[in-house]
Parts: C-alpha cells; sequence; structure tokens
C-alpha cells in the first residue's frame, strides 16, 4: 500500500468548521481532565461522537504542533553590531534550545538568519516568542518556516 503525502495548513480559528472548532474544545476539556469521557466532552460542547472521532486526530491548536518540537524561524536583519547576539540572548531567554543558525553575507545593511531551535523547554509560548523578536528594533521581518518533529 503507498502512503500519501500529508499536507499540513495553518490556518485561523474563525474560519474553521464549528465541528472542527468544538473538537478542539473537546480534546482540551479531555486532555486537562474536566470531563472523564469522549461521551462528556462531546456532550458539554454540543458535538456528536461521530463527528469527533471524524476530527480528532486531524485538527490540534498551533501552540500543541510546536510543543516538544523543532520550529525553524526566518529573520530578516539590519546589519549593526551584535544584532544576531541580541538575537539569540531573547530566544534563550525563552528556554528555546538553539539548533542551527544560517546567516547570509549582509547586503545593503540586511542579513537574513534562519534559525531552528528546539521549543519544549520554553517558558512562553511560541506567539509570545515571536512578538517579542518582532519588537527588537533591528529584526525587520520574522516568519515561521516550519515545525516539526
Amino acid at each position: 500500500m503507498v502512503e500519501k503525502d500529508e499536507k499540513f495548513y495553518l490556518v485561523r480559528s474563525d474560519i474553521l468548521p464549528e465541528s472542527m472548532q468544538k473538537t478542539i474544545e473537546a480534546k482540551e476539556l479531555i486532555e486537562r481532565g474536566k470531563v472523564d469521557s469522549v461521551f462528556e466532552a462531546v456532550k458539554k460542547v454540543d458535538l456528536s461522537r461521530s463527528a469527533f472521532y471524524k476530527y480528532k486526530d486531524a485538527v490540534f491548536p498551533f501552540q500543541a504542533m510546536v510543543k516538544e518540537r523543532m520550529i525553524t524561524l526566518f529573520f530578516h536583519l539590519e546589519d549593526r553590531t551584535g544584532t544576531l547576539s541580541n538575537l539569540l540572548s531573547t530566544v534563550a531567554q525563552a528556554g528555546g534550545n538553539i539548533l542551527t543558525i544560517h546567516q547570509t553575507i549582509p547586503l545593503q545593511g540586511k542579513a537574513n538568519v534562519t534559525i531552528s531551535l528546539n521549543t519544549s523547554g520554553m517558558f512562553i509560548n511560541i506567539e509570545e516568542l515571536i512578538y517579542q523578536l518582532k519588537r527588537l528594533d533591528f529584526v525587520d521581518k520574522v516568519e515561521i518556516l516550519s515545525s516539526g518533529a
């Protein structure tokens, strides 16, 4: 049997179908121990069990996908003394374990940097880290290139 490649998409929650949103809510109830069974969880969020089982292995909150995983971030930085050091320090202070760094030679006062990091030890969520990184005055752009195991 040939396995087809899975594709993943990052989608804003407000455009997900209601049944997918409710599946995520039910999974959170189960994971947090607020209910004792799938039956209780789906009843509490007003979702059918068949819809829950249809989507339970297909929808995940973004933070759950990057927890205990590697994420790759792309930066467009101003070429100033200490920028890379400050960037790495910000990631380290958040508890990110930097695995790889790649920096291009600065051209016209700008450089591209790609960092892969393990997020499992982070004290803050990835959204907060990206917010902090975007606020650094030498950072022109931050993008998530990939996340995965």
